[in-house]
């Protein structure tokens, strides 16, 4: 079976997410200090953070695999499962981002949910993808999966949009500030630590899902192939008969 991760260290590899994920959600829930204005909210920031961009990583390499197999010279089933196993793990990296920022949002804002431009999209980013899933059920042959590669170059139009609407509008969600130098950030010992340390511990766990899920929808994949070609010689000896 197709795999990504070697199986001799799949156990090891596994361990290491667990830990790193241990860890991290000590120092973002209880290490870091409380914000003078969001108190014990801001903690959640140093998960909700990681998970948003893990979210835009998924949908990107579903992107790649997807332009790789529109090319008829690097055209190959494995950059399609890829495709589809790294969207399931970005519809759950942006459902997480969604609660965690419901969460954050009730004590600052005052509501789990404000019709705020970038929260609406990622919900719109959030449903292109369920609905990319979907249709990606709807065939296995050639030309199906070639519609499911315009689908997810469709879909991933929304990414941009998520990332520079507090930019491009008035939003009650802040803009960056890690990487904003207007903002003049300051942040360093365990606040620091929870957010790099989170942006490691979620790509970790992205592998390991991307592997997962690799796995069972190659599985998946060859045993509709063989049952299509099972039915395919079934039918020629009906004829033949």
């Amino acid at each position: 079976m197709k795999s990504l991760i070697p199986q001799k260290i799949r156990p090891y590899f596994a361990a290491v997410v667990v830990v790193a994920l241990g860890i991290h959600a000590y120092l973002s829930l209880v290490s870091t200090p409380k914000d003078a204005e969001q108190g014990d909210a801001v903690r959640l920031l140093y998960i909700h953070v990681p998970a948003a961009w893990l979210a835009y990583v998924s949908f990107a390499v579903t992107t790649l695999c997807s332009i790789l197999y529109l090319v008829p010279k690097t055209r190959s089933k494995t950059y399609d499962i890829l495709a589809g196993a790294s969207a399931k793990a970005g519809i759950i990296f942006c459902a997480l981002t969604l609660a965690l920022g419901a969460l954050w949002a009730k004590p600052t804002w005052g509501a789990y949910w404000a019709w705020d431009v970038r929260v609406v999209t990622t919900a719109i980013l959030l449903f292109l993808y369920i609905g990319y899933v979907a249709i990606r059920s709807l065939g296995i042959d050639v030309k199906s999966k070639k519609r499911n590669a315009y689908v997810a170059l469709f879909a991933f139009i929304d990414v941009p949009i998520v990332h520079f609407s507090v930019s491009w509008w008035k939003t009650l969600h802040q803009e960056g500030t890690v990487f904003n130098e207007a903002e003049e950030a300051k942040i360093g010992g365990s606040q620091a630590l929870a957010l790099v340390l989170g942006v490691v511990a979620f790509t970790l766990l992205f592998v390991y899902m991307l592997d997962r899920q690799f796995r069972s929808d190659s599985a998946v994949e060859e045993n509709l192939d063989k049952g299509l070609d099972e039915a395919i010689e079934l039918r020629k000896n009906e004829v033949t008969a």
